[in-house]
């Protein structure tokens, strides 16, 4: 089981940076696939991005390729989420999530009911 707490988020105005961070511990980091989620307000959580159990493979949200990075540094049990260029649309709770992958791989994960572990969230709100 591993326990997962996410941090970085805040107000910013559009065009702005922020980084959110989530800082894993209680099992073996290397053995999940990670993704961030996003709840934007009256809306259904949905995926932002992922990154396999290798590191490998990456993939994003539509709407925010080229300007977020999820990456993952499994020597500090940690997932990152570069977010940049905001727009007012990014207002969110952010979630950080983990599946386990038993077999070491290069498979992003989608869909919220395939990951088994969810942070409490960060609040992100980007003004116009």
């Amino acid at each position: 089981q591993v326990q997962l707490a996410e941090s970085g988020g805040g107000l910013v105005q559009a065009g702005g940076s922020l980084r959110l961070s989530c800082a894993a511990s209680g099992s073996t980091f290397s053995a999940y696939a990670m993704g961030w989620f996003r709840q934007a307000p009256g809306k259904e959580r949905d995926v932002v991005a992922g990154i396999s159990r290798s590191g490998i493979s990456t993939d994003y949200k539509d709407s925010v390729k080229g300007r977020f990075t999820i990456s993952r540094d499994n020597a500090k049990n940690t997932v990152t989420l570069q977010m940049n260029s905001l727009k007012p649309e990014d207002t969110g709770v952010y979630y950080c999530a983990a599946k386990v992958v038993p077999i070491f791989g290069n498979t992003v994960y989608y869909r919220e009911n395939e990951y088994n572990y969810w942070g409490q969230g960060t609040q992100v709100t980007v003004s116009s």
